[in-house]
């Protein structure tokens, strides 16, 4: 079996228009049994995507997955914050609960400012 480095590919692609939430408990924090499944459509769409790219993967092995769907899902997070919040970044950094100095961070990160 061999190794490679994890690529997003076409394995981890989602439908935000299927990602519709019905309740403010499926953007909490709450541990994922006490909020209904059918309410964690963001959760669902993400097991979806990993199945998809494991099957892609057809065996063999992979690294740095971590990396890649954090980079996969954060810089469209960051994105659509930042475009809720018409670029407001003070507030973007309070919406996502981060340090502005590490928002600026990662919107460079990811080529976003």
């Amino acid at each position: 079996m061999t190794s490679r480095q994890a690529t997003p590919d076409h394995a981890l692609s989602a439908s935000p228009e299927t990602l519709e939430f019905t309740s403010p408990a499926a953007l909490s924090l709450e541990p994922a049994h006490s909020v209904p499944a059918e309410e964690r459509p963001l959760r669902e769409a993400v097991d979806a995507a990993m199945r998809r790219y494991f099957t892609h993967l057809d065996g063999e092995s992979t690294t740095d997955l971590y990396a890649m769907v954090l980079a996969e899902v954060e810089a469209p997070l960051l994105a659509s914050v930042m475009a809720h919040v018409n670029g407001n970044q003070t507030r973007a950094a309070e919406i996502l609960g981060l340090n502005r100095g590490t928002l600026r961070k990662k919107l460079k990160q990811y080529a976003l400012i």
